[in-house]
């Protein structure tokens, strides 16, 4: 189940580049999934561990990915850590969640991400509430940051 902490949160891997820049395995690209999400969000296509081809930048390392795509990796290659997942785009979300169905996945957010108009199942870990729409998720997140501002 995808579970989320609104805010601040203690413990959370805030710098996901830096983290990602001193933790990437090569061997990370060779999943299947880590290849969709990178086709997905990045619109590149992996030809190696050490290589990926975007349209936009052409030929790159996976270190010059998208900050989203990254976070993505490290959500998945390191489910029992909680990474800050504003780092990524609302193209995102979708990979999140898929991640969420597979296993237990907690990511902290500094703002209300846009999961959609289906149906999901999201734990908010501030509250304890277990949501399954934006507008639950919306009027349960919307207190918890900055006042209800954000």
């Amino acid at each position: 189940m995808l579970s989320v902490w609104f805010g601040p949160m203690e413990g959370a891997i805030y710098n996901t580049a830096m983290y990602f820049r001193n933790t990437f395995q090569e061997g990370w690209l060779d999943d299947p999934l880590a290849k969709e999400m990178i086709k997905g969000v990045d619109r590149a296509e992996v030809l190696s561990g050490r290589l990926v081809v975007s349209r936009v930048l052409g030929p790159v390392s996976p270190y010059e990915l998208s900050g989203g795509v990254k976070t993505l990796l490290l959500i998945r290659n390191f489910p029992e850590l909680v990474f800050n997942a504003s780092t990524c785009g609302d193209n995102c979300a979708r990979w999140i969640l898929k991640m969420g169905r597979e296993g237990d996945v907690t990511v902290n957010l500094r703002h209300i991400m846009d999961f959609g108009g289906r149906k999901f199942t999201v734990k908010v870990l501030n509250t304890g509430a277990v949501v399954h729409t934006m507008r639950e998720l919306a009027l349960e997140a919307a207190p918890l940051l900055d006042g209800g501002m954000s």
